[in-house]
């Protein structure tokens, strides 16, 4: 049976309107330390996804679940620098500055649950695919409410590595922090000596 590639999008796939949304983060995953190309260039980075929930745009994806959120997605670099996205985006959403003291240890577990306002474009792919992209985080309006959390908060740190919560992963999820320099090391520290004597006389 062929297996074919296409450059058409899927007709299940659903974008987020262009615009501005009321969203709440809801999950944090910590992808680990990866090394990937730019430019011609190797550049590692620690990197982490935040997800965030736009109870305002909502989807039927089964009919047994019914209308579920529509959610917004995006990597960063896990550095409080001045320049990094990862800050400007949320002394955006914080509406202040981080103090000195504050950037040099923040802990961004603290976000979950956190409503705010994402302004969300749409970009071109080089194939013609239409994507929604995530340009600047705001907090609320004075005075707006953001509807109740729908999806359970989730979290995800390789510090205390949960298998079940990794389980529960999409797969090119699983695949970059398996890659990562913190599961690669976890990795090796778990195989003992006996696991692998005698492998010299494997074939296979």
């Amino acid at each position: 049976m062929p297996i074919i590639a296409k450059t058409s999008q899927s007709k299940d796939r659903v974008i987020i309107p262009a615009g501005n949304h009321v969203a709440r983060c809801y999950k944090m995953i910590e992808l680990g330390t990866l090394t990937d190309e730019y430019k011609g260039e190797s550049i590692t980075r620690h990197r982490v996804s935040l997800s965030w929930e736009l109870p305002n745009e909502t989807h039927t994806f089964s009919e047994e679940q019914g209308p579920q959120p529509l959610s917004m997605n995006k990597e960063y670099t896990l550095s409080m620098h001045e320049r990094a996205t990862l800050r400007q985006h949320l002394e955006s959403w914080r509406g202040k500055q981080f103090t000195k003291q504050e950037a040099e240890a923040f802990d961004i577990t603290k976000l979950l649950g956190v409503p705010c306002m994402l302004n969300i474009v749409h970009s071109q792919s080089q194939n013609g695919n239409t994507y929604a992209q995530l340009t600047s985080i705001t907090p609320l309006a004075k005075g707006m409410i953001a509807p109740d959390q729908i999806n359970e908060s989730f979290e995800f740190s390789l510090s205390e590595f949960d298998q079940d919560k990794f389980d529960q992963l999409p797969e090119f999820l699983k695949d970059k922090i398996d890659r990562s320099k913190e599961r690669l090391e976890a990795t090796t520290k778990n195989v003992q000596p006996e696991d692998v004597e005698g492998s010299e006389d494997l074939l296979f």
